[in-house]
C-alpha cells in the first residue's frame, strides 16, 4: 500500500505600508505572499489554517526592509511554478535593490530574446511578491507596465527602495 504525503499549508495576515499581506506557508516553507486585491491571488481557502507560527522570520525580515534596514531577503521559499516562471523568478531576486530591469532584459538573461511577454506573464505569477521583487520590472520604454499588486503600489514600492516616496512621480 501506497501512502500519498500530507502537505500541511498555513497562513496568517500582517500589516504593511503597503496593506495587509496574506503569507502562507507549505510545510512551514514561504510559499505565498498576497496583497489585497492582487491580481492571480489564489482563493482564501487554499491557504491553509490561520497559524502565523512559520512566520517569524519571514515577518521580522519583512518589518527590516520596510524599515529601510534590509535590502535583500534570505529566506527559504517553496515555489510552485512551471520551469519556466521559477527561473523568472530566480532571475528577479537578482535584481539590485532600487534598480530596475525590462522585461526584454530578463528574457536576454535568460537565454530567450524575444520572449519578454511570456517573461511579463511569468512575473504577474510571481507568488511571493515584495520578497521575489516582481515591482523592479518595467516596460522597455520605462513605463511602469503592470503589477498584480496594483501600479500604485509598484510605483509606491520603487520610490521607497529609491529613497523618493513621497516625492513627485519620475519616469522609471
Amino acid at each position: 500500500m501506497t501512502t500519498t504525503p500530507t502537505t500541511t499549508r498555513q497562513h496568517t495576515v500582517v500589516d504593511s505600508p503597503y496593506g495587509a499581506l496574506t503569507l502562507v506557508a507549505t510545510d512551514g516553507v514561504l510559499s505565498g505572499l498576497y496583497m489585497t486585491g492582487q491580481r492571480h491571488r489564489p482563493p482564501a481557502e487554499t491557504f491553509g489554517v490561520s497559524d502565523p507560527g512559520p512566520f517569524d522570520e519571514v515577518i521580522r525580515q519583512l518589518d527590516a526592509y520596510f524599515a529601510g534596514e534590509l535590502r535583500e531577503f534570505g529566506l527559504p521559499l517553496e515555489l510552485a511554478g512551471t520551469p519556466f516562471q521559477r527561473s523568472v523568478w530566480a532571475e528577479l531576486v537578482r535584481i539590485p535593490y532600487g534598480e530596475t530591469r525590462s522585461y526584454g532584459e530578463l528574457a536576454d538573461r535568460l537565454g530567450k530574446p524575444g520572449a519578454s511577454r511570456a517573461v511579463g506573464l511569468a512575473n504577474g505569477r510571481n507568488p511571493v511578491g515584495i520578497i521575489v521583487p516582481c515591482h523592479r520590472v518595467i516596460g522597455a520604454s520605462g513605463s511602469l507596465t503592470g503589477y498584480g499588486g496594483g501600479l500604485d503600489r509598484k510605483q509606491r514600492l520603487l520610490a521607497f527602495e529609491r529613497g523618493t516616496e513621497g516625492e513627485a512621480p519620475a519616469l522609471f
